[in-house]
């Protein structure tokens, strides 16, 4: 069986930016049953930053048993324009973006996520690097579940398990 994880690159989730009052700890409990889920061989399919998230998930793993099957960590998020606080500001065509990035991650429909639209996931601040190798991965997958769906901050977070 093959497992892929979705989270998103929150530098919120880093050690090193980590406080007395954790700023997404829902996110985080997400992020951590998702990651276990996985088992113990697992391969990053991140950008840079998402790499740094995706490397301190994995360290701050427990209990972790393999069931010798290929397993994938995905880091990505959607539009981090989501209000006024947001790190790149408002934009209202982030809604409608993230609306149909979510329907093509939970259906899976990898078709569509090739074909986002990588100039306005650039100008909605989106981290979707990542979704032509995650399409490929869920070219034969099934969503197992929606552990998280918000976008505290301004900035669109999924938290998604697939398995195939």
């Amino acid at each position: 069986m093959t497992r892929i994880a979705l989270v998103p690159g929150c530098l919120a989730l880093l050690p090193a930016y980590a406080s007395l009052l954790d700023p997404v700890p829902e996110l985080r409990a997400a992020c951590a049953t998702a990651v276990a889920w996985l088992g113990e061989d697992v391969r990053i399919v991140a950008a840079d930053q998402g790499r740094r998230v995706a490397e301190a998930l994995l360290a701050t793993r427990t209990g972790v048993a393999g069931d010798g099957g290929s397993s994938y960590l995905v880091v990505a998020n959607g539009a981090a324009t989501r209000s006024e606080r947001a790190p790149g500001y408002l934009d209202e065509r982030a809604f409608d973006f993230d609306r149909a990035l979510a329907k093509s991650l939970i259906a899976p429909d990898p078709a569509a996520l090739r074909a986002v639209d990588t100039d306005l996931s650039h100008a909605l601040w989106a981290d979707v690097a990542t979704l032509a190798p995650l399409a490929d991965l869920l070219d034969a997958a099934h969503l197992e579940s929606v552990d998280y769906d918000d976008d505290p901050y301004g900035v669109q977070y999924w938290v998604l398990r697939w398995a195939s």
